[in-house]
């Protein structure tokens, strides 16, 4: 588990708090560098496109489409929101399967794989829901634990349920980036230490059975981590993605009280 752990890189205690520059720090600037490196090279407005330009405006026009369905056209406010949201988990995500892990004694750092990320990523989304909520339509806002056509006699318990699922909304939505990401890496984890552990013992004994045992092994720990691999890069981009759509759903929410 020392891939998850956040080490200091800068020791720093200022009045009794402990604010260190850590691996998670420095991959959380790794992230934003990259964006704005993304952002800015696509940016250019040519009249003929080039490659970093339709990659941007091609992803902009992904996440206006599903904040356009999923809102409306009052959605387009909360568009700079929902995509910074995505491209942010999507860069984090993929930097976590960088294979940094073959340089000796380095390794690489998922910053989505700490609830502290997750979690302040999903409060932060929940309290813009809130805020737009009630701003827009008050106490009627709790209308929406009411849905239209609930006979009179189930309000109450209609109502407590309603409210319980919406509570619930920035947990799920925090632990489900959260443990997605740590399982894939335990995972691929596993997979490694089954290749180097197996592969050491053909190494030192080749011809007897344990050592062709883990020559096997090996070979089947190999296709396996492949696979998980390929099933990771589809994961962070999967993700990325149902954060971002959850996040318009509950704006949406928010915004049309449906």
């Amino acid at each position: 588990m020392h891939q998850f752990t956040v080490e200091p890189i800068v020791p720093l205690n200022i009045g009794g708090y402990d604010i260190s520059f850590t691996n998670n720090s420095l991959w959380l600037m790794i992230a934003l560098a990259l964006i704005l490196g993304f952002m800015m090279m696509g940016m250019k407005r040519q009249l003929v496109p080039g490659r970093w330009q339709m990659a941007v405006e091609g992803l902009t026009g992904f996440i206006d489409n599903m904040v356009q369905v999923n809102i409306g056209p009052e959605g387009k406010k909360f568009m700079p929101y929902i995509f910074s949201l995505f491209v942010f988990i999507l860069t984090a995500n993929l930097l976590g399967l960088f294979p940094l892990s073959v340089i000796p004694g380095q390794h690489q750092f998922t910053t989505t794989s700490q609830f502290s990320i997750t979690g302040v990523l999903a409060v932060l989304s929940f309290s813009i829901v809130l805020i737009v909520g009630f701003w827009r339509h008050g106490f009627h806002f709790f209308s929406l634990f009411v849905p239209h056509g609930t006979p009179k006699i189930m309000i109450p318990l209609i109502a407590a349920i309603e409210f319980i699922s919406f509570m619930v909304r920035p947990f799920s939505l925090g632990l489900r980036l959260f443990v997605a990401m740590i399982a894939g890496h335990i995972l691929m984890e596993v997979f490694g230490n089954f290749i180097v552990g197996t592969s050491n013992a053909f190494i030192a004994d080749p011809l007897s059975g344990g050592g062709l045992m883990g020559l096997l092994v090996a070979l089947i720990s190999f296709f396996f981590i492949v696979g998980v691999t390929a099933l990771e890069l589809l994961v962070c981009a999967i993700q990325a993605y149902v954060f971002a759509l959850l996040t318009s759903l509950y704006l949406n929410d928010a915004v049309n009280l449906h």
